[in-house]
């Protein structure tokens, strides 16, 4: 049975494990990006993992999922913030393969989470997903024919710069701005509250809570909305901490969905919460590793 080294590098955390060809972690562990310390230093840690996996599986590919923009055919980072200096231009491909002679795949995380939701998750069987991940801002990701949409320059899916209502979607629809708009309403620090305290707090009844979670919803579904109208997915899949909420959140922005869809497009548009959690950045780097080896 073949195994992969599985790595997703977030702004925080590095996510990294060996999966088998049957889908199955066969381990998972975690460490600290020490994002700071700059894209040569995350290099490090990934030829570390794959050396110390390599002394006890055999190891078939190498499967990297990663913050930042990623040109998939070279396996670099073409573009990264400032959280991660230097990391734009890191030859993550070139260089494990010429370390470890295995062929090595390299995708964004964003991506890579829709690859998991649309092979292994609330978009299965779809040939046109759309993917969000609503965390700090908005990100997207457009699966179409089991491939991700790059576009013409590599930014297709950036629906977080998405202008609405003399903003952008990510600056009015991002979970982020629920925390600081109760803060404000409150008159507290950011610090002290999350997105647990605000909807717990709302299903309470607190009308400031309520009232922040319901601006938020109407962003959103209006924000789908637009998007549905220019792609026309099968299924939207929504995913990040705040989606944890489920329950709660579901009817709300649904309805927000359908206001702003005519029937014909709302009707047959599906609403679906990601299921992979942890491990869609690795299990996405694996689907994105067998599509790219079945080019070359």
């Amino acid at each position: 049975m073949k195994n992969y080294v599985c790595i997703d590098v977030g702004g925080t955390s590095i996510k990294y494990g060996v999966i088998s060809e049957k889908l199955d972690f066969v381990v998972i562990a975690e460490m600290d990006t020490e994002a700071s310390k700059g894209g040569q230093n995350i290099l490090s840690k990934m030829v570390e993992i794959v050396s110390n996996y390599k002394d006890n599986y055999k190891i078939d590919g190498i499967c990297i999922s990663t913050a930042g923009m990623v040109d998939c055919e070279k396996g670099e980072i073409i573009h990264a913030s400032s959280l991660i200096p230097n990391y734009t231009g890191t030859k993550i491909k070139a260089t494990l393969e010429e370390k470890f002679n295995i062929p090595c795949e390299v995708e964004n995380d964003v991506n890579c989470a829709a690859l998991a939701e649309h092979f292994a998750g609330g978009a299965k069987g779809s040939k046109i997903s759309l993917c969000l991940t609503i965390g700090t801002g908005i990100g997207g990701a457009i699966i179409i024919n089991n491939e991700v949409y790059h576009g013409a320059f590599g930014s297709g899916g950036e629906v977080g710069y998405m202008n609405m209502m003399g903003s952008t979607f990510q600056k009015l629809g991002a979970s982020s701005v629920l925390v600081k708009k109760v803060a404000e309403m409150k008159n507290i620090d950011e610090k002290d509250i999350n997105g647990k305290y605000i909807f717990d707090k709302a299903k309470d009844g607190d009308p400031d809570c309520i009232k922040a979670i319901e601006e938020l919803t109407e962003v959103l579904g209006e924000g789908i909305a637009n998007i549905c109208y220019i792609i026309n997915p099968e299924v939207v899949v929504l995913g990040g901490g705040i989606m944890a909420q489920r329950e709660y959140l579901y009817d709300k922005i649904r309805s927000s969905m359908d206001k702003n869809l005519i029937p014909f497009i709302g009707d047959k548009t599906r609403l679906e919460f990601a299921v992979n959690e942890n491990k869609a950045g690795m299990l996405g780097a694996y689907f994105n590793f067998i599509n790219m080896q079945k080019k070359r």
